[in-house]
C-alpha cells in the first residue's frame, strides 16, 4: 500500500509560481513510477508530469519548459515546481503512483488532490 498526500496548492496570479509536494508512505514507494495529473470540472483527468523509478522525467507538451518534477527518495516526497503559470493551468492536481506503466497511465494509488487556481 502507498499513501499519498498532496500540499502546496493555492491561488496565484498568472506568471507566478507554486510548488506542489506529495508526501508518500509505504514500503513499495521506491518501486513505483510517480506522476502528477490534473483535472478541471467537465474535462478528463490528464497527465501533466511523471518521474520514473530511476529518475527519468516526462512532461505533457502543455507544461514542458514551465513545470519540473523531482523526487526526493530520502524524504519519500515528489515535487512539482510550476513556473510561469497560466490560467489554463487551473485544475485540481493529483499525485499518483503507478507500479507498471511508463509514463504513468493507470496509477494504482491516488492522492486526494490539491486545488491550483491561476487568475488572469
Amino acid at each position: 500500500q502507498v499513501q499519498l498526500v498532496e500540499s502546496g496548492g493555492g491561488l496565484v496570479q498568472a506568471g507566478g509560481s507554486l510548488r506542489l509536494s506529495c508526501a508518500a508512505s509505504g514500503r513499495t514507494f521506491s518501486s513505483h513510477h510517480m506522476g502528477w495529473f490534473r483535472q478541471t470540472p467537465g474535462k478528463e483527468r490528464e497527465f501533466a508530469a511523471g518521474i520514473s523509478r530511476s529518475g527519468i522525467t516526462s512532461y505533457a507538451e502543455s507544461v514542458k519548459g514551465r513545470f519540473t518534477i523531482s523526487r526526493d527518495g530520502a524524504k519519500n516526497t515528489v515535487y512539482l515546481q510550476m513556473n510561469s503559470l497560466k490560467p489554463e493551468d487551473t485544475a485540481v492536481y493529483y499525485c499518483a503512483a503507478d507500479s507498471k506503466d511508463w509514463p504513468p497511465s493507470s496509477p494504482d494509488y491516488w492522492g486526494q488532490g490539491t486545488q491550483v487556481t491561476v487568475s488572469s
